[in-house]
């Protein structure tokens, strides 16, 4: 599905930097299937890579500068791998400049780089494209000065980690880690359960299409970012909750304990969003045994329900993701969310391979007669990691 020709990016970073690369490596976006705005406060989530990449291509330098350029941005940098630190650079250079500068604050030998990035993914959409810039460019810099990080789970889950940090330290947004292991610990036709307390993996086969079923991506070209402040206060409102309760995170609260729980918090805010995390985390379990049973009937109505939980509970969701949700479900689909950090961005729906089609319509339709711009709509499988 991607549509980056490796073979053009080298042309371009040749045209750009006047050299030849070491090479193209890319990384891919992701959508969640369940488990939203768990990840900072360890719990289960349950993602797929989308075969739409972030790719890169990097040359070495000795000087300890860093260069870069997008295919998609008009903005380019040259700052020294010293000069890299919260806020420094800033916009899209701080997510690809901050990995190269905390490999090099870590100890690796990383010299300095010249980069040149392109995209499949659609900036704002929830769909993880900066993670995956950051796992493209990590993958690019480990295999170009040898530090082996993508050798093994283990080497891979080491880069996932600085990768989030970059993203945390240095763009500012205080995202939890999902989107980095997604980007490089994936297995293509498997979604990723993700255990947030410890960072273990299963690999759980994901194969709608083996069911007569599609999962359509609803990019409703809301645009939403991550460090405006929504994000950081939802998070911020789960960790007030959690000391209320007495507990590191919600994960901490069993689930047969959570009406309990809740009456304690007499703040009506912090209720509803504990309620979202509580309940959030048992939905993926109860999904990954669902794609384990190849339940995907049981499947969509935890879509179904994670949705209304993050638009009444959590209150991150917005008009377009509601109204291509709802027509989603209207029109026979089998479940239907928001996915990613919300506020805009993309939905998910699960249906029948038949009634896609109508579905997109119906979809199309509805923006349509809003007044709202079509939003963009694609089939997704479960992809590969960062290569």
């Amino acid at each position: 599905m991607s549509t980056t020709d490796p073979d053009a990016l080298v042309t371009a970073f040749s045209q750009a930097f006047g050299t030849q690369p070491d090479g193209v490596w890319s990384a891919p976006g992701r959508v969640n299937l369940i488990g939203e705005h768990v990840d900072y406060q360890d719990g289960l989530c349950l993602p797929i890579a989308l075969p739409l990449r972030t790719w890169a291509a990097i040359g070495k330098r000795d000087d300890g500068r860093v260069r870069l350029v997008s295919q998609q941005m008009d903005q380019t940098y040259d700052l020294a791998l010293n000069e890299i630190g919260p806020g420094n650079p800033s916009g899209w250079g701080s997510y690809a400049a901050g990995v190269l500068g905390l490999l090099a604050q870590s100890g690796q030998p990383v010299t300095g780089a010249d980069v040149l990035v392109s995209s499949d993914l659609p900036i704002g959409a929830g769909l993880s494209s900066s993670a995956a810039l950051e796992a493209a460019v990590g993958a690019a810099a480990s295999e170009a000065f040898g530090l082996g990080l993508l050798d093994d789970d283990a080497s891979r889950t080491e880069l996932a980690e600085l990768c989030r940090r970059a993203e945390n330290e240095i763009a500012g947004a205080p995202t939890g880690g999902m989107d980095q292991a997604a980007a490089l610990r994936s297995h293509e036709g498997h979604a990723l359960l993700l255990d947030c307390r410890d960072g273990s993996i299963s690999h759980v086969p994901f194969d709608p299409a083996g069911q007569g079923l599609q999962l359509l991506v609803i990019n409703t070209r809301a645009h939403h970012s991550l460090v405006d402040g929504q994000y950081g206060a939802r998070r911020a409102s789960c960790e007030q909750a959690a000391q209320i309760l007495g507990v590191p995170t919600l994960r901490e609260v069993p689930f047969d304990q959570v009406d309990a729980a809740l009456e304690k918090l007499t703040d009506p805010v912090l209720h509803r969003r504990a309620e979202h995390v509580i309940r959030e985390i048992e939905r993926v379990r109860q999904a990954a045994d669902s794609l384990r049973a190849g339940d995907y009937v049981n499947l969509g109505l935890l879509l179904v329900a994670s949705h209304a939980s993050l638009r009444f509970l959590f209150e991150v969701s917005c008009p377009e993701l509601d109204l291509a949700v709802d027509t989603a479900i209207r029109n026979g689909a089998l479940g239907a969310r928001m996915t990613g950090g919300g506020f805009g961005g993309s939905a998910i729906a699960l249906v029948k391979a038949d009634q896609a089609e109508a579905i997109t319509h119906a979809i199309e339709y509805a923006f349509l007669s809003t007044g709202w711009r079509v939003p963009e709509i694609f089939a997704a499988k479960a992809g590969g990691p960062a290569c």
